[in-house]
């Protein structure tokens, strides 16, 4: 079986899109645009390591993002695509074995629809490239002073993609050989030079490559359609503890007891994370975090709701809104009300307005209104992939 290697270009500074940053890292659906570009180059396991082609100085950024992903060190790129395609090329080919393989692929695409990369390898079977395009259906107008030109017949035309697959050995052969003064914009030009053949297989509107904001908002809006809701709920309770600190949705509330438990004993982050838990269908807090375990005693509650909002990101999800309720007749929860939401709101990395936090009382029934301790109740929406 072949070695295939991905080759992830991120090393431009996407003027055109106008962010205070590049594009590949801007947010798409609370992750990186880059860490969905490498995610879907390695969906249909076909590729075995991707190595990122970065702007000197970002390396430890985008190794971080792309945690948890068969990703090797970044690998500082050029002044141009050619020189920084170049670099991780040549990284690629030191390595012992080097890849038989490789896909070439824009970071700024953070869509790679199912089947292109099969389609891919399939072409090289029998030649040495293969890129993923889209015939031209507009009418093409040559422009000179805001004027029409020329019009262009588009009987041939295609729209490039990528990931571009190549044999490894035959693509650096071809940028080592590029003419001076040659910028090609991308690697099948440069195999076009070369004289090696390079097949067209069928690329898909939904391969974006977001280069303005409207790009972001269109591939936004495709994976959104993509995606269904599924919404889960959690009740919690602890006991008053005089002596404790009270701890409620991750702020230090005054008052003389706080609450009884292995932990901190935040009766609203667990039950929240018992909301986000079972929105996935992943269990509860306990078997991700079991009270037996002795180091989870005294532990800061924050961090089980930062794993529970990991646990939706590794689903390829989102947090739609999350809303809290807490039962209790003391402390009063008004005064604390926005700092809760906030906290909230940055364990999950979402905004304020997506977390609700209320409470209420019972009338003085039962053990919330004897006072004997506090339970909360939330409810949390995720949209998952389909």
């Amino acid at each position: 079986m072949p070695v295939i290697a991905a080759l992830l270009t991120a090393a431009g500074t996407g003027s055109r899109f106008g962010a205070p940053e590049p594009k590949q890292y801007l947010p798409l659906l609370g992750r990186p645009v880059i860490r969905h570009a490498a995610e879907a180059l390695l969906e249909g396991g076909h590729v075995t390591l991707i190595q990122p082609v970065v702007a000197a100085g970002e390396e430890a950024r985008v190794a971080g993002l792309l945690t948890g992903l068969p990703a090797l060190p970044p690998v500082p790129g050029g002044a141009t695509r050619q020189a920084s395609v170049r670099a991780g090329l040549e990284a690629l080919a030191a390595r012992d074995p080097a890849p038989d393989l490789v896909l070439v692929h824009d970071a700024a695409r953070p869509v790679v629809p199912a089947g292109t990369v099969a389609a891919l390898l399939a072409a090289l079977r029998t030649t040495p490239g293969a890129i993923p395009a889209q015939p031209v259906a507009d009418t093409l107008k040559r422009g000179l002073d805001g004027r029409i030109d020329a019009t262009i017949p588009r009987a041939g035309l295609f729209r490039a993609q990528t990931p571009q697959a190549f044999h490894l050995d035959r693509l650096l052969a071809a940028h080592r050989a590029a003419p001076a003064g040659v910028e090609a914009t991308d690697d099948a030009q440069l195999m076009e030079l070369a004289g090696q053949a390079v097949a067209l297989v069928p690329g898909s509107e939904r391969n974006v490559k977001i280069t303005v904001p409207e790009d972001l908002d269109r591939v936004e809006a495709d994976l959104m359609a993509r995606m269904i809701p599924r919404t889960g709920t959690g009740f919690d309770v602890h006991r008053i503890e005089v002596g404790r600190k009270m701890i409620l949705c991750g702020v230090e509330v005054p008052c003389e007891f706080g609450l009884e438990g292995h932990s901190d004993a935040d009766v609203g982050i667990h039950a929240l994370c018992d909301a986000i838990y079972g929105a996935l269908a992943e269990g509860d807090i306990g078997r991700w975090f079991p009270p037996s375990q002795m180091k989870w005693k005294d532990a800061d509650s924050a961090q089980f709701l930062v794993h529970a909002a990991g646990r939706i990101a590794a689903r390829g999800g989102i947090l739609a809104n999350a809303d809290v309720t807490i039962l209790c007749e003391r402390p009063k929860i008004g005064p604390h009300r926005d700092a809760m939401q906030a906290r909230l709101a940055s364990l999950l990395g979402v905004e304020p307005g997506r977390v609700g936090v209320k409470a209420t009382t019972t009338e003085r029934l039962g053990f919330t209104g004897r006072g004997e301790g506090i339970a909360a109740q939330a409810a949390a929406t995720v949209l998952v992939p389909l």
